[in-house]
């Protein structure tokens, strides 16, 4: 039978990646929720849903629903998906999971206690590049690793500012936007938990209230270092990664982004090789994981636990830098 999912935002990144990613996989999109109905009707008929409105419990009342897509602005994550859970709807939630640590953990604990299937969507460990590069670490091809250090500092399009540079009570800046995204890369990567962190952030002007730079270190449990780097003012920086380790190390291009693109090169004694990928589509990748998660087999890709801890290393990064001090992460007891 075919999954049925309502998408709870009428976002970009639901018109351009969601809609097609769920139907790649079979699933079936029954309706469209924003907060306004003009945007949630042109979402619909843009692309044939049958469904819109404005109003969530006439949504999560409907039988014909099995799942919700979350990607509101971040302050309503947890109301939307808490009447999600207790409506019994699976939750496939944008990150961040919410502003705070606690309220992600109780989105999360909800979930678990209602036998629910709740996934995040951190996109990157979907796709064909990262895991090409985790399976290079795992394997031992590089060594202990020493250090990796991330670089996704972009330019934000004009159609995408808005509140995510004015507006710090929906959660706008380039820490819970981006930050959040790395944090899952080095996990996903390392297969290891940020300890503590020491961070600093700027804003340029570009928006009001929040910052659109930051930089931050972090030391893992290994005592592998990781250097992080997000901005939204970066025009022609390009985005990547390198990993090094005691054998060797790993350089990829353009693989911090929603497309299956990039470039991944190992250097070694041996010399320098090219490392080839599975190009499929990130977002596709996460709705079969997630299906397949539903129906009982396996985990999502990412799961709310990976979510809420990529929250508390972003939550961390911000704290360090606003008090100028090193800070232990707080997981909120979360494994």
């Amino acid at each position: 039978m075919a999954m049925r999912w309502a998408l709870i935002g009428a976002s970009t990144i639901a018109r351009q990646y969601m809609v097609g990613a769920i139907r790649a996989q079979q699933g079936e999109i029954v309706s469209v929720l924003s907060g306004s109905a003009e945007r949630a009707r042109e979402l619909a008929d843009e692309h044939q849903i049958p469904g819109s409105g404005t109003d969530l419990d006439e949504l999560l009342a409907n039988p014909q629903v099995d799942v919700v897509y979350i990607s509101t602005t971040n302050e309503k994550h947890l109301p939307q998906a808490l009447a999600a859970i207790k409506a019994g709807k699976h939750v496939f939630c944008e990150k961040p999971l919410a502003l705070a640590l606690d309220d992600a953990s109780a989105m999360v604990r909800a979930a678990e206690e209602a036998g629910l299937v709740f996934a995040t969507n951190h996109h990157l460990r979907c796709s064909g590049s990262h895991r090409a590069m985790r399976a290079l670490i795992a394997s031992g091809r590089i060594g202990r690793v020493l250090s990796l250090r991330l670089h996704h500092a972009v330019f934000l399009p004009p159609h995408l500012q808005g509140w995510r540079i004015n507006a710090p009570d929906a959660g706008g800046g380039v820490i819970p936007d981006i930050t959040v995204h790395d944090a899952d890369v080095a996990r996903f990567l390392l297969g290891e938990d940020p300890v503590s962190v020491v961070a600093q952030m700027a804003s340029s002007g570009l928006g009001e209230g929040v910052e659109d730079s930051a930089m931050s270190v972090w030391a893992m449990p290994s005592g592998a270092m990781v250097m992080s780097h997000e901005s939204f003012t970066h025009p022609f920086a390009g985005s990547g990664l390198e990993v090094h380790g005691t054998e060797g190390s790993i350089f990829a291009r353009d693989v911090m982004t929603q497309n299956p693109i990039g470039s991944i090169e190992l250097v070694t004694a041996s010399g320098r090789e090219a490392i080839g990928f599975d190009h499929h589509d990130l977002y596709a990748e996460g709705v079969r994981r997630f299906h397949a998660a539903v129906a009982g087999d396996g985990e999502p890709a990412a799961t709310g636990r990976d979510g809420v801890k990529s929250l508390a290393v972003a939550l961390a990064v911000r704290d360090a830098a606003a008090r100028g001090v090193r800070i232990d992460v707080n997981y909120g007891g979360v494994r």
